[in-house]
């Protein structure tokens, strides 16, 4: 954990919850879908979203690609190793830990990317350290050579990347979009394809590399599955509900993708869903005495479902990202923005 990071009472809670599905989880989508799962970074969250997501993508380009080409189209997609490391064939990327390297150089500067929201500039803000700055991510028994922009660009070129889930996807989606950023000359080229400002107010968000063809795009949900209004007979604490057999209404945009990025957690609290009037509903029925944790568990089995009966995964590589670190503090009960990317 950063240092001073308070973590809320939220967060524990959803924390234990995430820690006791896990295991049900991770077999879950290895049963269904093969999908890899890797280990989220319990350090400073403004590395820890970006790189971990860059980890997801190092591997999502492997598979991208005919299986005997797998480790060489990873180390293809970055630049020359970093000195006396070796990318063995069967090195694998999902196991290791984040290390601190003051000689890390950031993938990117946020103050000059137009797709960085102001509240998650940390240096424009006036954050004064940048030891946040310096975690990389190091796989056992080999070392994951520097990320190269243009590489990977045209590794992606004319292929869609979406994440789905909350703010925490939406911040890794707007830390992949100034990576590539970098790799671009021309940043004109890139843009917004409905000209919208990037603001957690809005479900769809998508960038677009024109001189590659490449969309990269976010759709905020954070239950993955459908929210409804209240059943007729309801209980007048019964403000909205949450229906654990259906999967989001904008599921079907999220079909046609080459890497498909999912996460979810942190919206499921007793402050995001029961005090807020919000409820579980299967079919017709509401289910107000079920806890969240088998709320949780019931929706990640409709999301495996819908997974395994809806998406071509000869084309599409999915990821589910594990829990992770909240970017929100309380402080005398008070939410607070404190890291960023």
């Amino acid at each position: 954990m950063a240092h001073g990071l308070s973590p809320s009472s939220s967060f524990d809670q959803v924390f234990a919850l995430c820690k006791r599905v896990f295991f049900w989880w991770k077999g879950i989508v290895k049963t269904h879908l093969g999908l890899k799962a890797f280990q989220p970074f319990n350090g400073v969250l403004a590395v820890g979203s970006s790189l971990s997501f860059l980890l997801a993508l190092a591997c999502a380009y492997s598979f991208l690609s005919p299986r005997v080409q797998q480790q060489a189209d990873v180390a293809a997609s970055y630049g020359p190793p970093v000195p006396n490391s070796s990318v063995v064939t069967d090195c694998n990327l999902f196991e290791g830990s984040w290390i601190q390297d003051q000689g890390y150089i950031p993938l990117y500067n946020s103050s000059l990317c137009p797709f960085a929201e102001r509240g998650f500039n940390c240096l424009a803000n006036g954050r004064k350290d940048q030891g946040y700055l310096r975690w990389r991510w190091k796989p056992k028994g080999c070392t994951i050579p520097s990320f190269n922009a243009r590489r990977v660009l045209e590794k992606l070129r004319g292929k869609r990347i979406v994440f789905v889930g909350d703010s925490l996807s939406r911040t890794q989606w707007e830390s992949l979009v100034c990576m590539l950023m970098t790799g671009v000359d021309d940043k004109r080229n890139v843009y917004e394809v409905n000209g919208n400002k990037i603001t957690k107010r809005i479900r769809f968000l998508g960038v677009r590399f024109s001189s590659y063809n490449l969309r990269v795009d976010f759709y905020r949900s954070v239950f993955l599955v459908q929210t409804g209004s209240v059943p007729k007979r309801a209980p007048k604490r019964v403000k909205s509900t949450l229906k654990l057999d259906k999967m989001d209404d904008i599921s079907n945009e999220w079909i046609d993708s080459d890497v498909l990025i999912f996460n979810s957690g942190h919206w499921w609290t007793p402050s995001k869903l029961f005090e807020m009037g919000c409820y579980f509903q299967v079919g017709g029925s509401l289910k107000l005495g079920l806890p969240i944790n088998t709320g949780f568990k019931m929706a990640l089995e409709t999301w495996a479902s819908w997974a395994a009966s809806n998406l071509n995964t000869k084309r599409t590589t999915v990821f589910f990202r594990t829990f992770e670190s909240s970017h929100w503090r309380s402080v005398s009960h008070i939410l607070i923005l404190t890291l960023c990317h």
